[in-house]
């Protein structure tokens, strides 16, 4: 079946659909995500401190991050299952009482893995805001995209501004 105006993941019939990568080649892939939760000044402090009774925030939403990234293809329907070569996750806290999250991903095949990436920043975000809920019902879960990615036929992509 051929793509539809330009969109891979419908057919002709307009409905929903897994692309097939099986033509494509097979080369070394990688993307970033960032996200952000801005939080209280107090619960960053917390955070830093390891005052957060649940436990080492920072420590479970690295976890969850790379979890979310090895199970993308479970949650976002149209993803491809994929052998992941590497996962890494960065957290830094900002001036501006928000904690700043990087996910970069790894893997060798026939598709990217920009999805992969995005879902471990969204975990990791969603992780951080159930470990500190409790004191901080207001922080919010912001600017989640991509920053760059390499590899594959439509080639290097980096966002200038985020």
């Amino acid at each position: 079946m051929e793509e539809t105006g330009g969109l891979t993941h419908i057919n002709a019939q307009g409905r929903a659909r897994m692309v097939d990568v099986s033509e494509k080649e097979v080369t070394e892939r990688r993307a970033m995500a960032v996200g952000y939760v801005r939080m209280k000044p107090e619960t960053l402090h917390r955070i830093q401190s390891g005052g957060i009774k649940k436990g080492d925030v920072l420590a479970v939403a690295q976890v969850a991050a790379v979890m979310a990234a090895k199970k993308t293809w479970d949650i976002i329907p149209m993803c491809h299952p994929l052998m992941l070569t590497g996962v890494d996750v960065a957290f830094s806290a900002e001036e501006d009482c928000r904690i700043r999250i990087e996910v970069q991903v790894k893997t060798k095949g026939r598709t990217g893995v920009e999805m992969e990436a995005l879902h471990g920043v969204s975990a990791a975000a969603l992780t951080i805001y159930d470990m500190c809920k409790a004191i901080d019902r207001g922080m919010t879960i912001e600017k989640i995209g991509l920053l760059e990615k390499s590899g594959g036929r439509s080639g290097d992509y980096r966002r200038e501004v985020f």
